[in-house]
């Protein structure tokens, strides 16, 4: 029981940077309603950043405020100078562009940092207060760390003016463009947000999986899979199907399929979900008269 009970715990720390994740890419998503490919390539080279702050001698919590800044400077500049040109271009070009993206920073990270493994430290000691037999003092952060994104996440695009006028840009551009709303800079702050929040999550991950260029290869699968579990379009949803993906991982990789066939549970969710229900647990379902 208490080895079950572990990993229940554990696939709900899994679970959080998942749900970061897919937080990310339903950000994302809402402005240009397409999946960033690029996005954990993203959150590598933003952690590589913060890799080589902290080499420099930066203290964490400065080195982890300058990165989220410089990862939200990175996220605004890729959809001005990259992403808005193309968004009258047809669907499969835009695609395109984001594998494109992908590559990119996927090369990036190897040509200035390197393809070697390199350890990152965890900004929660082991004998934090917060760590138990069952689950480690990074795996009960990881939680709270995910659990604050939302909230701060939430209050911002429910409660601020800034939020409201982001959310109706993404929701319906035209209305938002008669009421004044600079349409570009709130689709520009809402990728400047996925790459603040990508960042936070390759900052979570490394010191679990270890930093080198693939390390958010299959954390993006089982990040997708959460986003459409939860509902592509749905910021809350994509939290709580990153959750459930974090829970099924864990539980059915030790008790059912193995470790080493763990990544074909998202993939069979990914099928799952675009067969049975593609709008997710708490998507908004699209509905054609004709």
């Amino acid at each position: 029981m208490d080895a079950f009970i572990h990993q229940l715990l554990a696939g709900l720390a899994t679970g959080g940077i998942y749900a970061t994740m897919a937080l990310a890419l339903v950000m994302i998503h809402q402005a240009t309603h397409h999946i960033n490919f690029a996005q954990g390539e993203m959150a590598t080279f933003s952690t590589f950043i913060a890799w080589a702050l902290l080499q420099a001698g930066l203290p964490y919590g400065w080195a982890l405020l300058a990165t989220v800044a410089l990862s939200f400077a990175m996220g605004a500049a890729v959809e001005f100078a990259i992403i808005r040109p193309m968004r009258r271009a047809a669907d499969l070009a835009q695609v395109v562009v984001f594998i494109g993206l992908l590559i990119v920073f996927h090369s990036l990270a190897g040509w200035l940092f390197g393809y070697t493994i390199k350890e990152f430290p965890s900004p929660f000691p082991a004998d934090a207060w917060h760590g138990s037999r069952l689950m480690s003092a990074h795996e009960t952060g990881t939680i709270f760390v995910t659990l604050a994104i939302v909230a701060l996440l939430f209050a911002f695009l429910r409660l601020t003016p800034l939020g409201l006028a982001m959310r109706a840009a993404a929701q319906n551009p035209a209305s938002a463009r008669l009421l004044g709303i600079s349409v570009g800079r709130m689709l520009m702050l809402g990728w400047g947000l996925a790459g603040a929040i990508g960042a936070v999550a390759g900052m979570m991950v490394a010191p679990v999986v270890f930093l080198d260029p693939h390390m958010m290869t299959g954390v993006l699968l089982y990040a997708f899979a959460g986003a459409l579990l939860g509902g592509i379009d749905s910021p809350a949803g994509a939290v709580l199907g990153g959750f459930i993906v974090g829970v099924l991982e864990n539980l059915l990789g030790s008790y059912v399929v193995g470790t080493e066939l763990k990544l074909s549970v998202a993939l069979v969710l990914i099928v799952a979900v675009l067969i049975v229900r593609p709008s997710g647990l708490m998507g908004t379902r699209i509905v054609k008269r004709v």
